[in-house]
């Protein structure tokens, strides 16, 4: 079963949704972000010790707390570690913030315009843990780079063939079949996105939800209907290679969704900041991308 407070909170939390969930590929490039060059590891283990500091930073700073931030998502590592003494989940828990985990191994090779995800045979046992360490939902990404109809279709049908092995284990599953922003066939792409989603959710049974993490869409409003169908929990945004303050226009622009930003959110933090100028520094992140999940600017039709 769902933990009824943390599905209220998500539901309908003043907030957005904090992307702490970059894994082993992408480590070294938020690593160089923060201001930590690759020669300062010389170990994996090493690596991964340093990404950690730099998220426990995060979560424990005053800035970092469930008014604005309603849940966050972690990597695996993440999850597994502590902060403050403290498993992961539970700090962010006693922060008033919703924890989820990234379950996707990654990426397939690109086939029919998309790029599914890799087979992930140790599934159940990975949510098994997370529903013990108190995680409340999960987050599963696929890449769509072309309108193609038949590659988004089976895009979304595995991104839904995961989402009920995680509601069967009694997880939220956030579902993200992203549109590369990028994409010479993005509006296309969008809409046949939306068609084939919407037929996933109307065969979900009655009383099950899921939530969605897309591409903010070419068209503003396009989501509408995502936005309102009852078997979903919530619609968040990917900030996609867009800068904060492209990514929060866009995003001011469509009503009911919220921000699940990673690098837009993280951009500014250097490790070598002091606590004053990091504290501040992620306030403002957050204060603005908080601004453009709420504060919604009214687009002509």
């Amino acid at each position: 079963m769902l933990d009824q407070d943390m599905s209220n909170k998500i539901a309908a939390g003043d907030g957005f949704i904090a992307a702490l969930d970059q894994s082993g590929g992408s480590t070294p490039k938020a690593l160089k972000g923060y201001g930590i060059e690759e020669g300062a590891w010389t170990t994996e283990e090493e690596m991964f010790g340093l990404i950690h500091q730099m998220r426990s930073r995060i979560i424990t700073s005053p800035a970092f707390s469930g008014d604005k931030v309603i849940g966050a998502i972690l990597f695996e590592r993440t999850m597994d570690g502590a902060v403050d003494g403290k498993p992961t989940p539970a700090a962010l828990i006693e922060r008033g913030v919703v924890p989820f985990i990234k379950i996707d191994k990654g990426l397939e090779d690109e086939a029919n315009g998309v790029q599914l995800m890799k087979p992930n045979p140790g599934l159940d046992a990975l949510l098994a843990r997370a529903k013990a360490l108190g995680v409340f939902g999960t987050k599963e990404r696929s890449v769509i780079n072309l309108a193609n109809a038949e590659g988004i279709a089976a895009v979304v049908a595995q991104q839904f063939e995961v989402g009920r092995q995680v509601l069967a284990a009694g997880l939220m599953p956030i579902i993200e079949p992203e549109v590369n922003i990028k994409s010479p066939e993005r509006a296309e792409a969008d809409a046949i996105m939306l068609a084939e989603i919407l037929k996933n959710l109307d065969a979900l049974p009655e009383g099950e939800q899921v939530m969605l993490k897309l591409s903010l869409p070419a068209k503003a409003g396009l989501f509408d209907p995502l936005v309102d169908h009852p078997k979903v929990l919530r619609v968040v945004a990917l900030s996609g290679g867009f800068s904060r303050t492209e990514a929060c226009a866009e995003l001011a622009k469509n009503r009911g969704i919220i921000a699940s930003f990673s690098r837009a959110l993280l951009n500014d933090l250097r490790h070598q900041m002091t606590d004053e100028e990091f504290d501040a520094s992620l306030g403002e992140a957050i204060d603005e991308i908080h601004a453009a999940s709420t504060a919604k600017t009214p687009v002509a039709a």
